[in-house]
């Protein structure tokens, strides 16, 4: 259920509707509960596109520009998008309370791993990719969500809660062992969840005016009131923001991890959801997410920029070295996607003889960017410890 924070709401039975949608009776007597019924999208009236959204829209537009620009320069761009998308992955997965580090990770030893924390962030980014590829045959829709979900869910905590498909009963949101009768928010009843998301997906699809920013604001807004899962609501409604911008052709590839700016200002992104559900402000929603999608471009530029320079430092590093470097050079790349590393899985991936890896690792310890992760001295592990440090930031 994941919200820590409680709303004191006060008088919602008086409610009738707002300009988002309405609460409806449910049950009677001591089972009685009130669900939420969504209106359609887009709203009425119309969003207001003051001198501030104005600002704050073209910014995002900008900064969003450019971070594809930066992109598009990277000399291994699967590379850098391995990389975000773990780290966003991890970050949505810690908005949940997934406890894993970005080192767990990027343990070499990951498979034979049965953490389920590290499950749960491994599933994430295996979605991702699943989402990414699918999106070549299908548009963003409702299948798209549920097989998307599928990956998400297997084999991990919440398994057993119908995934790949929409809901059946009832679910809430509230404090953590919580029942009905003490949620926070209800999303609406089943028959209402469905009609919801019939709109929504419609929604998606149509062609209309609305900013492509503006519209998916309102979209992940509306999945997460809606709520059409029994878990893994959050994460694949944070998944839908970068796989909107993708079709939009703003984004080419993934590397919008805005789930750490949701993260971060946790408390505040419940409280514009829950503002929209009871007033209406969508408006005040928007300016948020529109500032977490600005902060989050930026953040991303840097982090490339920073990565890119470490490179070409190291590059030339290595390139200083007396004699031939070729095998030093191929271990510095499979870095990029590797950061921590043990010999004999190295030598195997890279088809490389076990002592020839040993000679390579030895020359980049020597140069200050592989160093020994672990005091063992049988199975040592090698990180690449500045760039385990830029990308370890906000994790």
């Amino acid at each position: 259920m994941g919200i820590i924070k409680i709303y004191f709401i006060l008088g919602v039975s008086a409610i009738r509707s707002v300009r988002a949608g309405k609460y409806v009776n449910v049950l009677s007597g001591e089972l009685k509960y009130q669900a939420y019924a969504p209106a359609d999208l887009p709203p009425y009236p119309p969003i207001n596109i003051d001198a501030e959204m104005s600002l704050l829209l073209g910014k995002a537009h900008r900064m969003l520009g450019r971070l594809d620009g930066i992109i598009e320069q990277i000399p291994d761009v699967d590379l850098f998008v391995a990389m975000y998308v773990r780290k966003e992955a991890l970050l949505s997965s810690q908005i949940e309370g997934t406890q894993a580090t970005l080192d767990d990770i990027l343990d070499p030893d990951i498979e034979e791993n049965t953490n389920i924390d590290i499950a749960d962030v491994v599933n994430y980014i295996k979605a991702m990719q699943f989402a990414l590829a699918k999106l070549d045959e299908l548009p963003l829709c409702s299948r798209l969500l549920k097989d998307t979900h599928a990956v998400l869910m297997e084999g991990v905590r919440g398994q057993e809660r119908s995934p790949g498909e929409f809901r059946r009963s009832q679910n809430w949101i509230g404090p953590q062992g919580g029942a009905l009768k003490n949620a926070v928010f209800v999303p609406p009843r089943i028959e209402d969840m469905k009609i919801a998301m019939s709109e929504l997906e419609k929604f998606i699809n149509k062609l209309d005016d609305l900013d492509p920013l503006l519209k998916i604001g309102l979209i992940h807004y509306q999945f997460e009131t809606i709520h059409p899962f029994l878990d893994g609501n959050g994460r694949i409604g944070r998944m839908l923001i970068n796989l909107w911008l993708i079709v939009q052709k703003l984004l080419k590839s993934p590397v919008l991890y805005i789930s750490y700016f949701f993260k971060r200002n946790r408390i505040e992104y419940y409280d514009r959801l829950m503002d929209v559900r009871l007033k209406g402000h969508y408006e005040e929603w928007l300016r948020f997410f529109l500032d977490g999608i600005i902060n989050s471009a930026e953040d991303a530029c840097e982090t490339i920029q920073l990565i890119t320079k470490l490179n070409a430092k190291n590059l030339e590093k290595i390139a200083s070295l007396p004699g031939r470097n070729a095998s030093a050079i191929k271990l510095f790349n499979y870095l990029g996607r590797n950061p921590i590393i043990d010999i004999a899985r190295t030598a195997e991936a890279l088809e490389l003889q076990y002592n020839t890896v040993a000679k390579a690792v030895s020359k980049l310890e020597s140069l200050k960017i592989l160093e020994q992760a672990n005091t063992f001295k049988r199975n040592r592990r090698f990180g690449y410890s500045e760039y385990l440090n830029v990308l370890r930031k906000d994790t």
